[in-house]
């Protein structure tokens, strides 16, 4: 779905699964500095946005999410993962409750198997699932913004900012109004440095939420029976992730970043030598430089100097090993 603010003046368009707004606005390290102070938006209208309604709403998603949320707050934001029967990651959901309706946004593209496997669920529950992408658009005002939301809009409050559902019809007039736009790669820029993971890009087919972080943030280690929930509880008590995310930073000196998937090896080992990794997502920021998040096997040293092909990276522990 083709974002309007993609007519705005030095647009250019995002590749890839964030194809439908814009990476950038003409200047990449302005926008980046103008969110990190709480200045402007993010179009993050390609997002998937789905609601549930019906008085059984939160006892029902209860059981099939990783959070707790039967007693979620009206307004509270949350996040919550729906894991496959071996525990591997398959959704990741940004949900607030606006006292009668359970907004979530997921990643683009998502929406669709997500409404379906909520609605193969439902069974005997008082609940309605709707897609609704098409009439709703999520945007983005970074922590610290004073532009307010539009009367009615659903918002979800979070330490990294406020996530606003809006009828997808006022997202031009309300463009006008929000300050200066920031693109996805300013988004993605502030998302790596909060070593924050996002689903397909710091996840595969097998991850499982030990390895980025993600218990007691989307993973509640105290409520009832879901699925995956085997695997989670195996892993908190009696073992180990067999992955770990970590933050890297990357020779400057590089002209290109390595892209995601690239692997990592130790930088004391031969350009062959065994994969301990691979890059997740890399990014420039316009203080750190370039930096990336990255899976590395769980017992590689927490000092040991990285390579990323002819990149060299250094560590800082985001996982615990």
């Amino acid at each position: 779905m083709k974002s309007p603010l993609l007519s705005l003046p030095g647009a250019v368009p995002a590749e890839g699964v964030d194809e439908g707004v814009a990476a950038h606005y003409g200047d990449l390290f302005r926008e980046q500095r103008a969110l990190a102070d709480g200045v402007g938006f993010v179009d993050l209208s390609h997002r998937g946005v789905v609601t549930v309604t019906g008085d059984d709403r939160l006892a029902w998603l209860h059981l099939l999410l990783t959070q707790h949320v039967t007693d979620l707050p009206a307004g509270q934001a949350t996040e919550a993962l729906i894991l496959s029967a071996n525990g591997h990651i398959e959704h990741a959901l940004y949900l607030v409750d606006d006292g009668t309706t359970v907004w979530m946004h997921t990643e683009p593209d998502t929406q669709e198997a997500l409404v379906a496997y909520l609605e193969s669920m439902k069974f005997f529950y008082r609940v309605e699932v709707a897609d609704r992408t098409a009439d709703f658009a999520v945007v983005e005002l970074p922590a610290g913004s004073i532009t307010e939301a539009p009367e009615g809009a659903v918002v979800r409050e979070t330490p990294y900012g406020r996530d606003l559902f809006l009828p997808r019809a006022d997202l031009e007039s309300y463009a006008e109004k929000a300050g200066p736009p920031a693109g996805l790669l300013a988004h993605e820029a502030l998302r790596v440095e909060q070593h924050r993971p996002r689903l397909g890009f710091e996840t595969d087919h097998r991850t499982i939420p030990h390895e980025l972080g993600w218990i007691g943030t989307a993973v509640h280690l105290q409520k009832g029976c879901y699925r995956g929930q085997e695997t989670v509880a195996r892993v908190q008590n009696l073992g180990k992730p067999p992955r770990r995310l970590v933050f890297l930073h990357l020779d400057g000196s590089e002209v290109v970043l390595p892209p995601h998937g690239t692997e990592l090896r130790l930088a004391d080992e031969d350009p062959g030598g065994r994969k301990i990794g691979f890059i997740t997502t890399s990014v420039r920021h316009h203080e750190l430089g370039p930096i990336a998040l990255a899976l590395v096997k769980r017992n590689v040293p927490v000092d040991a100097p990285l390579m990323a092909d002819s990149t060299a990276a250094a560590q800082e522990v985001v996982v615990e090993p």
